[in-house]
């Protein structure tokens, strides 16, 4: 069975922190730490709230299921991207919340259903950034209120096109990419969460 329990063996403990740099979104921290051997070593790494991504379901009895996508401009990697909405964790929001408000705001659509998938960590190198991963459907179309600043188109394909598009290296969004696992398990009836309606 594979496991990432504990292991005293491979901890690595904090002996001293300090803060390299604070912005408006992100904190960048230098900690000094203990190796299993004695020695000690540097680790620098990035503080981040935590965030959602939403795989918006569109379901019909009598065609193959199909996912609302975004192509956003990406500026750190210089390309237009497509990905799942998601979006970071506000202080004192859950992630339930979060995931509507980010559905909402990005696509326009409401959910009915939502079910939790599982959480994702997309650059343990370098960040504390987890990323809770909900289904959603039985879909209501409406208008986006999206930020400022915040320019994005919204599609839908059917989920054999983007597993595909994964599998070939047209999409390589961490999260969008870790998302075709679940979406082709779930479509083949190998896997399902556990579906909750929301008012």
């Amino acid at each position: 069975m594979i496991s990432s329990r504990e292991e005293a063996h491979l901890r690595e403990e904090r002996v001293s922190s300090a803060e390299v740099f604070q912005g408006s979104f992100l904190q960048v921290v230098r900690d000094s730490v203990g190796l299993p051997d004695g020695r000690t070593a540097t680790r620098e790494y990035v503080v981040h709230p935590g965030a959602v991504m939403v795989i918006p379901l569109l379901e019909h009895p009598e065609a193959p299921m199909r996912v609302v996508l975004e192509r956003q401009y990406r500026y750190p990697v210089q390309r237009v991207m497509v990905e799942f909405p998601a979006g970071k964790l506000d202080p004192g929001e859950s992630t339930l919340e979060c995931a509507q408000r980010e559905l909402l705001e990005e696509t326009g659509y409401r959910a009915g259903q939502w079910a939790k998938v599982g959480v994702i960590h997309p650059v343990i190198a370098y960040s504390t950034e987890f990323i809770e991963v909900w289904f959603a459907r039985d879909l209501v179309a409406g208008p986006r209120q999206l930020d400022s600043g915040e320019f994005l188109d919204v599609f839908d394909a059917p989920v054999e096109d983007l597993i595909r598009a994964c599998l070939e290296g047209q999409v390589t969004d961490a999260k969008t990419v870790s998302a075709a696992l679940w979406l082709q398990h779930y479509v083949a009836g190998t896997w399902s969460p556990v579906w909750h309606s929301v008012a």
